[in-house]
């Protein structure tokens, strides 16, 4: 069965737009769970914009959580995660003046560093997974990096499918990373930008065994609330191909 990973970053941008306490991204992280989330994932960034030190802290210490921690190359960041022991870790870029990631790790131009990186995650026993562009070439890099997982950049997917847009070339192009990726002994995941429908179409590709989804299922859970649209994406992930 599909997984799912809910990120819960845009509850703690919630609470910080007041500077108060609440939203509790603690509070959110156990509730996901209980309804039915197979994992939680955050991301700690350089700037802490939404999560901070504290929020992993506590996050990672609650029992029977599985978390994923996002982290980018920083090495103040890279300390932190060693020291804390997720149960997983996804390397992603990081771009101070971006909104969100805009797009995969240039694994070519920094292949010394993730994999030494990768290194000392594995010495922990995390698994790790590196954020990429649907691209063969960064598979197969991946692949000599040592990585246990990649998770594919879906976002210019999930643009097409949202204006309307032909999609099959994208997906045909994370479908065939997908394959590679499976055939290598290399975990397929699956982030950025996805809603009801963009999940809907990538869970035709069965080699994907994880879906990480965060802003769409939060900004929803206004209307309908955390459950039930965390319940609705279940349903999703798990219909028959």
């Amino acid at each position: 069965m599909i997984r799912l990973g809910v990120n819960i970053d845009h509850v703690a941008t919630l609470r910080n737009a007041r500077g108060e306490f609440h939203p509790d991204p603690v509070i959110a992280a156990k509730f996901v769970k209980k309804s039915g989330a197979d994992s939680i994932t955050i991301h700690l960034r350089e700037d802490r914009r939404h999560i901070n030190d504290n929020d992993v802290k506590k996050i990672c210490s609650i029992k029977n959580l599985p978390v994923n921690l996002e982290v980018s190359t920083n090495p103040e960041i890279i300390k932190i995660a060693l020291k804390i022991k997720p149960n997983f870790i996804c390397i992603v870029p990081e771009n101070r003046k971006e909104i969100t990631t805009e797009g995969g790790l240039n694994l070519e131009k920094n292949k010394k560093l993730i994999k030494k990186i990768i290194s000392k995650f594995k010495k922990k026993n995390i698994r790790t997974s590196l954020f990429i562009n649907p691209s063969l070439k960064d598979i197969k890099i991946s692949k000599k990096l040592g990585t246990d997982c990649v998770e594919i950049h879906t976002g210019r997917l999930a643009n097409l499918i949202k204006s309307k847009k032909k999609f099959s070339n994208e997906f045909n192009r994370i479908k065939k990373c997908s394959i590679l990726a499976d055939n290598l002994s290399i975990e397929v995941h699956a982030g950025h930008g996805l809603d009801y429908k963009t999940s809907k179409v990538l869970s035709k590709i069965r080699e994907i065994k994880e879906f990480n989804i965060g802003h769409y299922l939060i900004g929803e859970s206004i209307f309908y609330g955390l459950e039930f649209v965390i319940k609705y994406f279940k349903k999703i992930l798990r219909k028959k191909k």
